[in-house]
């Protein structure tokens, strides 16, 4: 008799909408943890893999995809899943640092921006627009060539070009934190500027930074690629996707489809893992939306 009645009962409580988003919000985060062990696992395969990725052995040059080379072999024997490996880590890396740099940056702007004096905010407007007016594939060529390109001048010129749009968005959200009712109230209650920022405001707006930082690496991580691949950005003996890709162009048309496949489509997994970060993320973290 218990057990006829509790049955029903226990499927009722499972349908309930609460439950239902609970079990959403667990599965959500499930999905989060496991792209970022996915993309911590690649940067640390990278490093270790990062001298073997240049190997060379001519005598299995040009080999299809088999068990032994599941990516197959280029033109000078060296093992394409490896290459592939040791590549996405070092793009990964430039994401990381690029986009982490970028966010600060912004961060620190639109609080400029939105608490500081109307000059400040005037003058930082004007670099955003002048920013945006300028196409970042000629920009990012520019930086990275007048830096040295290498490493740091690719992630400095990723970082310097990547920060308007976040600043843009996070100003705003200030702007409208600013006159919201328990600002004022805190403001009345005697409260200085600076505890008023850092109880109410900051906490207001780090969803929007978080979710601008994570959307952040798959621009830095493209961007990095279609500077390598055109010659402006890592040098040719350091393992990245640009410059397999880059290379690759050559042997197309003899065949060697693996050359360029491979390595395109770990470029694309990488970035839908990022995106898939950001999009979802802010459904953690932000307060209108923690319930969807």
């Amino acid at each position: 008799m218990l057990h006829t009645i509790s049955k029903p009962a226990t499927t009722a409580i499972l349908h309930q909408p609460h439950l239902r988003k609970a079990n959403n919000r667990k599965l959500l985060l499930v999905l989060l943890i496991v792209a970022c062990v996915l993309l911590v696992a690649t940067i640390v395969a990278g490093i270790f893999l990062s001298e073997s990725a240049m190997q060379t052995n001519f005598s299995q040059k040009n080999l299809g995809p088999s068990l032994s080379h599941p990516f197959g072999t280029d033109w000078m024997g060296r093992d394409m899943f490896t290459r592939c490996i040791a590549g996405l880590s070092t793009s990964i890396l430039v994401g990381l640092l690029a986009a982490a740099t970028s966010a600060l940056l912004a961060f620190l702007l639109a609080a400029v921006a939105a608490l500081g004096p109307k000059k400040a905010d005037v003058f930082i407007t004007w670099l955003i627009d002048l920013l945006m007016g300028i196409p970042h594939i000629i920009l990012l060529i520019l930086i990275s060539f007048a830096i040295g390109r290498g490493f740091w001048g690719i992630t400095i010129g990723v970082a310097i070009t990547h920060w308007p749009n976040l600043t843009r968005v996070i100003r705003a959200e200030i702007l409208q934190c600013r006159e919201a009712p328990f600002v004022a109230c805190a403001r009345r209650l005697g409260q200085s500027p600076l505890n008023i920022a850092r109880k109410h405001m900051f906490p207001h707006v780090l969803p929007q930074f978080i979710t601008g930082l994570i959307l952040l690496f798959p621009h830095a991580i493209l961007h990095e690629a279609a500077l390598t691949f055109l010659g402006f950005g890592l040098p040719p003996e350091q393992p990245a996707i640009g410059i397999i890709l880059s290379e690759a162009m050559g042997y197309l048309s003899a065949g060697m489809w693996w050359l360029a496949v491979f390595p395109g489509l770990a470029l694309i997994i990488v970035v839908l893992l990022f995106d898939l970060l950001g999009s979802n993320l802010r459904k953690l973290i932000d307060p209108y939306r923690c319930q969807e």
